[in-house]
């Protein structure tokens, strides 16, 4: 199964909002095809904070602004919900599987209050959220760690996108849109890291 041209797209969005490619997000919002931006773009935007920054994201929301923007947030995802630590621990344990309490214990060790965010924040109101499917979230995350040279994490995210329902062919698919847009090792470091966690 390989992505579908949406799903590339905010792939490359997010790619584009961490590697802060102002030429890249003009592109795409001006490409959009009618009825994007929609409310996937919004999230895809919304979770590259957590692997980019706000700053990041700040400023990708300035430059998208100048050409159009990402269109009016309908009701429902208009609403903040609060840290959800039960469902933020529960969509932990499904990326991290096995490693899950080894992963959870390494972070608190560095700090407790960092875990909490992770579970609270990062897991339970933002990556749990609706408005897109857990699978495409992942792959996301495996876009934007990819970009980052962050492979420990990657190996993770590659493992979560497949136990959430994303397919190896679409892992690599979303590593293929990376192609000249990262530095050719660093892409092809990801690449060994899905080769070897993405069964």
């Amino acid at each position: 199964m390989s992505l579908t041209p949406k799903q590339t797209r905010l792939i490359e969005l997010a790619l584009a909002i961490t590697q802060r490619d102002a030429v890249r997000l003009r592109e795409l919002r001006l490409s959009a095809p009618p009825g994007e931006p929609d409310r996937e773009w919004r999230e895809a935007l919304l979770q590259t904070h957590l692997f980019a920054g706000f700053p990041s994201v700040v400023e990708a929301l300035r430059i998208l602004q100048q050409v159009g923007g990402l269109g009016p947030p309908t009701a429902d995802e208009g609403v903040l919900e609060p840290d959800d630590f039960g469902r933020g621990q529960k969509l932990f344990d499904a990326i991290y599987g096995t490693n899950a309490g080894a992963v959870q214990k390494g972070i608190a060790a560095g700090h407790p209050l960092f875990e909490r965010w992770i579970l609270g924040h990062a897991y339970g109101r933002v990556l749990a959220r609706g408005g897109m499917a857990p699978s495409l979230r992942e792959l996301l995350a495996v876009a934007c760690l990819s970009a980052q040279g962050l492979e420990r994490q990657l190996a993770s995210h590659v493992r979560g996108a497949l136990d959430l329902g994303a397919s190896t062919d679409e892992v690599r698919a979303t590593l293929a849109c990376l192609a000249g847009r990262i530095e050719p090792d660093r892409l092809a470091r990801a690449r060994a890291v899905v080769e070897r966690f993405g069964r």
